[in-house]
């Protein structure tokens, strides 16, 4: 299974977004997500979402919060965990990424961009709620076959 995690950025009631458009093969290929990226040997999860979103966007984060786990199942794909960030504190310059067109979203337009179908049930709970999830999405090409939802809300 591979490790990975997604980090969505926030700003002014707008969310970073990557269209992944240049790489050959792609199992995320016309699809917008966060930017993210798998984890390099001894890395944990805090290491590597501070190393990828700087990699991919040139943006420092100062702060994050882990949202939610993803188990991602596709045909032909090896399985996926995908630990899930978001961060309004961060600083730098935004530079070009190599794997697509970065670009900040209204967080009210999120839901009608080309997403994974199973995508849009987190990001949902991203934009909506604090809790935290666990979400897994079970795809055969891109169809959703299977989604299992847990949703774990914050003590008061």
């Amino acid at each position: 299974m591979i490790l990975s995690k997604l980090c969505y950025l926030q700003r002014d009631e707008q969310m970073l977004m990557l269209l992944r458009n240049k790489k050959q093969v792609d199992v995320n290929a016309g699809k917008w997500i966060g930017v993210g990226g798998k984890f390099l040997p001894g890395e944990s999860p805090e290491e590597c979402v501070v190393r990828e979103t700087f990699e991919e966007t040139g943006l420092t984060l100062d702060a994050m919060t882990l949202r939610g786990l993803l188990t991602f199942a596709s045909e032909g794909w090896e399985d996926e965990c995908i630990f899930v960030f978001v961060s309004n504190a961060f600083h730098g310059e935004q530079k070009v990424c190599d794997e697509g067109e970065l670009r900040w979203i209204p967080k009210d337009q999120i839901l009608d961009l080309n997403l994974w179908e199973g995508d849009r049930i987190f990001l949902k709970l991203l934009l909506e709620d604090d809790a935290f999830f666990s979400l897994k999405l079970s795809y055969i090409g891109d169809a959703l076959v299977e989604q299992k939802l847990h949703v774990y809300p914050k003590k008061a």
